[in-house]
């Protein structure tokens, strides 16, 4: 039995959760830890866009990326929670000496990234969205590996499909940054059928 299972029947702070040897696991929700399963797949498409968003960011100087470990404890409606996005950015200059700190990140990302897994619902994916809009995140990506598509929620409550065939856009965000949907994606595997021509 993992150690943080063992101790899951009592409310936690977010100071236990960093001290947890498995805490990488979990995000911390009204003093109870919530697994982050996440399949292989959905981990493939969360590394590849994170090493791309990194290599602009450090080629750029625009800020520091982060991938599926790092947490923020930023919610004012929630000053106990943290949360774990796949991937997150935050711009230079906005954290002390631009430097990471050692604990979880006390300010609003600037972008965060979530990769749908098979294993996810969809309440609790909504009420990671909540939490980041509340929190004022923005820009967040919602990547879905299956359906091969994304939504991406600006700060002003706009909300955008982009379909595989499409960019995602780093907006005034990370100004420059484009990447086609399609690349991170898992290539398709087999001939797709043709097409219904419909009735002759």
């Amino acid at each position: 039995m993992s150690t943080a299972v063992a101790i899951a029947a009592r409310r936690l702070t977010p100071e236990d959760l960093l001290a947890l040897p498995d805490g990488k696991d979990y995000e911390l929700v009204d003093g109870r830890l919530l697994e982050r399963p996440m399949g292989a797949e959905s981990s493939r498409v969360g590394t590849r866009l994170c090493s791309r968003l990194d290599r602009f960011s450090e080629d750029n100087g625009l800020g520091i990326v982060w991938g599926a470990d790092n947490g923020y404890q930023c919610f004012p409606h929630a000053p106990g929670m943290v949360r774990k996005p796949d991937i997150s950015f935050v711009k230079a200059g906005r954290l002390s000496g631009d430097i990471a700190p050692r604990g979880w990140v006390r300010i609003v990302p600037d972008l965060v990234v979530e990769v749908v897994s098979p294993n996810d619902s969809a309440e609790e994916l909504e009420g990671k969205l909540e939490d980041y809009a509340k929190a004022g995140v923005p820009l967040v990506w919602v990547i879905y590996p299956e359906r091969r598509r994304a939504r991406v929620f600006g700060g002003d409550g706009s909300t955008v499909v982009v379909d595989e065939d499409d960019d995602l856009t780093g907006d005034v965000v990370l100004p420059g940054f484009r990447c086609p949907l399609r690349e991170i994606l898992p290539a398709r595997i087999g001939i797709e059928p043709p097409a219904d021509p419909g009735p002759a």
